[in-house]
């Protein structure tokens, strides 16, 4: 394998502008489209079943993608792989744009995720192989991207398709294939390396993944079968293959499953916070789709400006001590969600702001270690994992917790300081996030020192 040096620091500026760029029309392709179903589903005479597919359909391709694509970045340039993936999404984006009928935006819908899925995939593996003396920084920058995008996307979708029409939205994301020429200009240029795709472990786990969201976005329970002949299938052909999709040496490494596992939690708690805050504030504070981005926004914007400042504190001191204290400002906002539920929307808001400042934080610092702890030759795929598994969190928490939130008549208050009535439900759910990620701190704490340890040892 030829080595690669570190790019220049003055390209190192312009990788980075561009990789937040593109990775911020990815995010809120996905958020603006949120806001867009019923002005779908209006369009095309569907159902609420039939048009969920819309959003369902992207999660599917877009998990799977997100790991196939960090293996491909184990074998393949990275800047061929932008290519290719970049203009995947643009083109699914033009036939939404152009989509006469609901098939086609479906069609539409599963190009743009064959190909944004590269985008967050590639984004955290160009820190760790190009800039690693600064990765910590440039994940933070990256992370703070999610965040703010994350907030803007439903501000923006519901602008857009309020004033002119859900189609629009594409338009956004249609230009994302103006940076393919600076990608392939600024990325430096990477030799094939030798290795070879396993193609049966590819499907396998690809079919694991799919059924298995599959049961999260539909509840068809059945599929949990094939999900468990799939998975069991993929194990034993990763213990008998030669060159297996996922090496066994990766998972083995407890400094990895650890903050794998960290990271799953808390980004669990992340998107469980997303997902409820919008019904919350459209049940108890009757707020527009406008009205409810507002109330993200502050907390979007800062967080943004927080994560640069949690890279650089990265780059010096580790990520270790920053993925606690991501975990203590999740928990502390979910606590504070869960006592004023059901107040005015700016005390929402400034509780929400605590929250998101563990968004991009919790990111950046478990990339970073990440990054540190694999081989290089392990770094695509390892990263891919660690982007498949975030992935599944977020789909876990959205369908525990809708699920949850269609139960009717709770009467029991598990926040003693919360009032009562309507919000009882929200305060209970946002207490279970709240010890969800204080576990996710004890458990990070004592398991990560333990795994360090042993890793000396051996070393």
């Amino acid at each position: 394998m030829t080595d690669i040096k570190e790019v220049p620091d003055s390209q190192k500026k312009k990788l980075t502008f561009l990789i937040c760029l593109i990775l911020a029309f990815t995010v809120m392709n996905g958020t603006m489209f949120n806001v867009a179903i019923p002005d779908i589903s209006a369009d095309f005479g569907l159902s609420p079943s039939q048009v969920s597919w819309v959003l369902t359909g992207y999660i599917l391709v877009f998990a799977i993608g997100s790991l196939m694509y960090g293996k491909l970045a184990d074998l393949f340039a990275i800047r061929t792989l932008f290519t290719i993936g970049i203009s995947l999404f643009a083109i699914g984006s033009l036939i939404g744009f152009l989509s006469p009928n609901f098939p086609t935006l479906i069609v539409a819908r599963i190009f743009q995720a064959m190909g944004g899925a590269s985008i967050p995939a590639l984004s955290f593996i160009i820190p760790a192989r190009f800039m690693p003396s600064s990765r910590g920084k440039v994940f933070g920058y990256v992370a703070s991207t999610v965040a703010f995008a994350s907030g803007v996307g439903p501000i923006v979708g519901g602008l857009i398709g309020g004033v002119l029409d859900w189609r629009f939205l594409f338009i956004l994301s249609m230009m994302s294939a103006l940076s393919i020429p600076l990608f392939r200009r600024w990325l430096p240029e990477e030799e094939r390396r030798q290795g070879s795709i396993d193609i049966p472990g590819a499907i396998l786990i690809a079919i694991t993944v799919a059924s298995l969201l599959f049961v999260i976005t539909t509840y068809t329970l059945w599929m949990l079968g094939v999900t468990a002949v799939a998975g069991g299938l993929f194990i034993w052909w990763t213990l008998k293959a030669k060159n297996p999709f996922i090496q066994p040496a990766i998972l083995k490494n407890k400094r990895y499953t650890v903050t794998v596992l960290t990271s799953f939690f808390g980004t669990s708690c992340l998107f469980g916070l997303i997902f409820i805050i919008p019904i919350m504030l459209r049940d108890l504070n009757a707020l527009s789709t406008i009205g409810i981005g507002l109330v993200l926004f502050p907390g979007a914007i800062i967080s943004g400006f927080l994560g640069q400042v949690g890279g650089r504190v990265i780059d010096k001191r580790g990520g270790v001590p920053v993925v606690i204290t991501a975990l203590l400002l999740i928990a502390g906002g979910c606590l504070l969600i869960s006592t004023f539920a059901g107040s005015q929307a700016w005390i929402i808001s400034v509780c929400m702001l605590v929250a998101y400042l563990g968004f991009p934080l919790v990111q950046s610092s478990t990339a970073d270690i990440l990054s540190s702890t694999l081989s290089r030759e392990e770094n695509g795929v390892g990263i891919g994992l660690f982007n498949l598994l975030n992935f599944m969190g977020g789909a876990f928490a959205s369908a525990i917790f809708g699920a949850v939130l269609e139960i009717q008549g709770v009467t029991l208050r598990l926040n003693p300081l919360s009032a009562g009535g309507e919000n009882i439900i929200y305060s209970n759910l946002f207490l279970v996030l709240t010890l969800l990620a204080t576990a996710s701190v004890v458990f990070f704490t004592i398991f990560y020192k333990r795994a360090s340890a042993k890793h000396v040892e051996v070393s």
